[in-house]
């Protein structure tokens, strides 16, 4: 341990949980690497870890110039100085308020300003890495000297495998995975994300904390933790992490009065006293237990979030900007200018909450109703095509609200030819909002012992249970792409759709959501609903119903 220990204050640091037993790490396989962080075979032993981490970050593949441990050496006294380290002036691409000291010494927390500082001086490209500070925080508990300590966070920043993300190191980058967040939260934590929506203002405020939790509030013994299987696993665990803490803590939480004024700084002050409620290893069961995450599904929702922010020009870190773009779903839905026969403003402003964050900050834009348009299915499609998402709500004679959240451009049917086609993805939803509010998922995602590997399916109606329970689902998880995003969108070959949308000049068909499908006839005056039992939930709406009133709603930017 002697070896690495210069920056470490051991008197702060729980010397019980470190074991003295000689370990050795030989195994070269990412499978048996994988179970053995997970595990945490290396977490009790200082020096184990050390070297393990040497030996991982060695195995990153990089830049062909990718600063060394002789970079810093010629470069720390000309950028540093004779300055007294503990007070130097952090780059603007780091929180200065947020540089953790994970129980090192007075001489390992000047090493970390001064490592920044060489950092911001090899990597001009960095624009925003709130990460960094704990990273490097972390990374000399486990390092030589401060040389070598910059080499390995050289490494990690510098990787150039396209397929292995590691630390965001843009505002772009960082505010689409917040976003991404958002997303999953919406879909993986369904009952705190109610919480949120509920207490919170800013829903996206509150989930563009996620990294905080991880890199900066996580307690030493948890980050650590974490950081093992990332360096073999890559990003998909700090979201997994990220998740399993907000379900701790809706559980923890639930139904207990707010510390605070802010749901924030409640959230931040679970975490940094998570071990009152949650030990590392139970953490990090619970986030390996989330079920259907896939290194695709978080790159497809990536990429969607970072066009979306391309697009209104959200790259870098501007205040006055980002205000404009961050604004919450109680603003996306101006009172004084959204009329529905169907839905209140307080009832359209909840569903905007349930649908994915690059879209929940448009504008509602009615596209067809009934009341103006008639009853006529021709018509319903053609003022909902080339409209991508849409949103159906319908009220019944009996007083019954429901809808769906339909990802896919309705013209998508025609590819069917006269035949009934089915189409859509997994960010498809249906709900309920009368006589009570409930949404529905999208049965392969919430259920996934329900989807069946096969074949791409016949361009035909199957009855509602084969339809809600099969997919297409490559025979390879880890190869398995999105549910949540469009195969058209991204080029990806159409077996991968979902099959959650149907239409014909005959009716619609909407089905997957927990078991629920719901089916309209042609002279959208009558409709019907199925409902499968598995899933222990209320039915849609009446299993027969008249319809009152039906619109259709686009997004507008």
């Amino acid at each position: 341990m002697d070896e690495y220990n210069r920056f470490v204050d051991w008197d702060k640091m729980d010397v019980t949980v470190q074991s003295q037993d000689a370990k050795e790490l030989t195994c070269t396989e990412f499978q048996e690497l994988k179970q053995l962080a997970r595990q945490g075979y290396w977490a009790k032993n200082h020096s184990l870890r050390a070297k393990v981490y040497h030996k991982l970050i060695s195995n990153i593949p990089c830049r062909t110039v990718t600063p060394d441990a002789n970079v810093y050496r010629d470069i720390v006294v000309k950028i540093v100085g004779k300055r007294n380290s503990s007070s130097l002036p952090l780059p603007e691409f780091v929180d200065n308020s947020l540089v953790p000291t994970y129980c090192l010494n007075a001489e390992g927390i000047g090493a970390v300003r001064k490592i920044i500082l060489c950092i911001a001086n090899q990597f001009p490209d960095i624009s925003f890495c709130p990460a960094l500070p704990s990273v490097i925080a972390l990374l000399l508990h486990y390092s030589k000297d401060e040389a070598e300590c910059f080499e390995q966070v050289c490494r990690i920043l510098a990787c150039n495998d396209p397929s292995k993300r590691l630390i965001d190191q843009t505002f772009l980058a960082f505010e689409s995975s917040c976003m991404t967040f958002g997303d999953l939260v919406n879909k993986y934590c369904q009952a705190a994300h109610k919480l949120m929506v509920a207490v919170s203002e800013d829903v996206l405020e509150v989930y563009s904390d996620w990294q905080r939790w991880l890199f900066g509030e996580l307690p030493m013994v948890y980050i650590a933790r974490v950081f093992d299987v990332f360096l073999v696993e890559g990003y998909k665990v700090l979201y997994r992490v990220a998740l399993a803490l907000l379900k701790f803590f809706h559980k923890v939480r639930a139904g207990q009065p707010m510390e605070s004024d802010s749901i924030q700084q409640d959230i931040r002050a679970f975490v940094r006293d998570i071990a009152k409620s949650v030990s590392p290893e139970r953490l990090l069961e619970k986030a390996f237990a989330i079920r259907l995450f896939s290194r695709k599904e978080i790159q497809l929702l990536q990429m969607a979030n970072e066009k979306a922010l391309q697009q209104k020009g959200i790259t870098v870190k501007q205040k006055s900007c980002l205000c404009v773009f961050l604004q919450n779903v109680h603003l996306a839905v101006h009172a004084e200018n959204f009329k529905s026969e169907i839905v209140s403003v307080k009832e359209m402003r909840d569903i905007w909450s349930w649908i994915p964050e690059r879209f929940a900050l448009c504008q509602p834009l009615l596209l067809f109703t009934t009341s103006e348009h008639g009853c006529s299915l021709s018509r319903f499609y053609s003022h909902s095509e080339g409209h991508e998402p849409t949103l159906l709500l319908i009220k019944t004679t009996a007083k019954e609200v429901c809808g769906a959240y339909l990802s896919t451009d309705w013209s998508e049917r025609r590819r069917g030819g006269n035949k009934l086609s089915f189409f859509g993805t997994g960010e498809c939803f249906v709900f309920r909002l009368q006589p009570e509010v409930e949404r529905y998922e999208w049965v392969i995602i919430k259920h996934p012992e329900l989807a069946t590997t096969g074949s791409e399916p016949e361009n035909h109606a199957p009855p509602a249970s084969s339809t809600l329970s099969s997919g297409s689902v490559p025979s390879d998880p880890s190869d398995r792409l999105s549910p949540f995003l469009s195969a058209r969108h991204f080029n990806l070959p159409s077996k991968t759709a979902s099959m959650f949308m149907a239409g014909s000049s005959e009716c619609i068909i909407i089905g997957g959501g927990d078991g629920q499908a719901l089916y309209l006839d042609a002279d959208l005056n009558h409709g019907r609903t199925s409902h499968c039992n598995t899933f222990n939930n209320q039915p849609l709406c009446s299993e027969s119903f008249q319809i009152s009133v039906l619109e259709v709603w686009g997004f507008r930017d």
